[in-house]
């Protein structure tokens, strides 16, 4: 057994897949809806089977409260199917109802090294100065990432540029296990997928934070179950600075507020930001808010419908549920019992 990841792991020849997550934690907003749910639709059409979950079992690493962990689950797959996701076509599943996930994640934490885990810059941000009352869970999640991402030895998958280092990870793992049980190529080395101008959403009210559920103040972000006004509202009173739309090409290191609306717009219109940046240059913010909060409420509106019949309709959520679980676990389950085979385990 090795302790480094090995780099000369033979290639994987398998088809390729796509699989990607969002957590169960409700309140999703329009940095998910951009950074992944707009991202998901249209690789939905790349020509690789999607595969697309609702994190639960990464949700409870901090405190989710059980009365409503099975509606934000509902949530997820809602915002899934309003964003344009065919349940025909991609697998929409929840992460806790294939048993495979936990079952590879613990035997890939006896592969990867706990020198690989202290490098994980996440668990130091979400665990502050505090770490020894963060949950077991929260210090190994990227392990289950691992997991998740392997059993459907998936090839490609959609990540933030803070999610990079996770899947560096899932690589590092695929090839340990893979040389370590002399078994070239089982497990492919996932390439990351980051797409588009706005990969990463910042909040409304500061630029050099990402935008987020857990902050305090609902100004920062733009729910996906905002109405029009609220919508229109938060663009108008988001934070700018003294200055004009800059001109393309233009830099805005010290701008990250206007930066962060540039690039909203962008991602909305399925633009460039110099396209954006030529259409609104020397123009001020007076010009350009009430354009961002019209396309805005144009982009999400049809959203933000779709997610509350289908939230009416539980019923029909719970069906694609179903079918995305069982659909994955014949994927997953084979990828599994090979695994056991491999590392030794008994057999009947």
């Amino acid at each position: 057994m090795t302790d480094a990841a090995p780099t000369d792991t033979p290639a994987y020849a398998g088809p390729r897949r796509i699989l990607s997550g969002i957590q169960a934690s409700g309140a999703l907003h329009l940095g998910n809806y951009l950074g992944a749910l707009k991202r998901f639709t249209a690789l939905q059409d790349s020509g690789a089977p999607c595969f697309l979950f609702v994190a639960d079992l990464h949700a409870i690493t901090v405190w989710q409260d059980p009365a409503l962990l099975a509606a934000q689950t509902r949530e997820i797959a809602a915002a899934y199917i309003a964003s344009g996701l065919d349940p025909a076509t991609s697998t929409i599943f929840p992460q806790s109802a294939v048993r495979a996930h936990s079952e590879l994640a613990w035997i890939l934490n006896c592969v990867a090294r706990l020198g690989w885990l202290d490098r994980m810059t996440q668990f130091k941000e979400k665990s502050g100065k505090h770490k020894e009352r963060s949950s077991v869970g929260l210090y190994t999640y990227p392990v289950l990432q691992a997991a998740d991402i392997l059993l459907y030895k998936a090839t490609e998958v959609p990540v933030g540029e803070d999610q990079k280092q996770h899947l560096e990870l899932t690589r590092d793992i695929a090839a340990k296990f893979n040389t370590d049980f002399s078994a070239p190529g089982f497990f492919p080395l996932p390439e990351p997928l980051i797409q588009g101008p706005a990969t990463r959403v910042m909040s409304l009210r500061d630029g050099a934070a990402k935008m987020s559920k857990s902050d305090p103040s609902d100004q920062s972000r733009i729910n996906l179950t905002d109405d029009a006004d609220t919508i229109a509202a938060k663009i108008r009173k988001s934070k700018t600075d003294m200055g004009v739309m800059p001109a393309p090409g233009e830099s805005l290191d010290d701008r990250p507020e206007v930066r962060n609306l540039i690039a909203i717009y962008a991602a909305l219109s399925d633009q460039t930001r110099d396209e954006v940046t030529a259409r609104f240059a020397g123009q001020g913010f007076g010009a350009f808010k009430p354009a961002l909060a019209d396309l805005a409420v144009a982009s999400l509106a049809p959203v933000t419908a779709e997610m509350r019949r289908l939230m009416d309709d539980p019923a029909e959520i719970d069906r694609v549920l179903k079918d995305g679980a069982e659909r994955a676990a014949a994927i997953a389950d084979p990828v599994v019992d090979e695994v056991k085979q491999i590392v030794g385990f008994w057999r009947s």
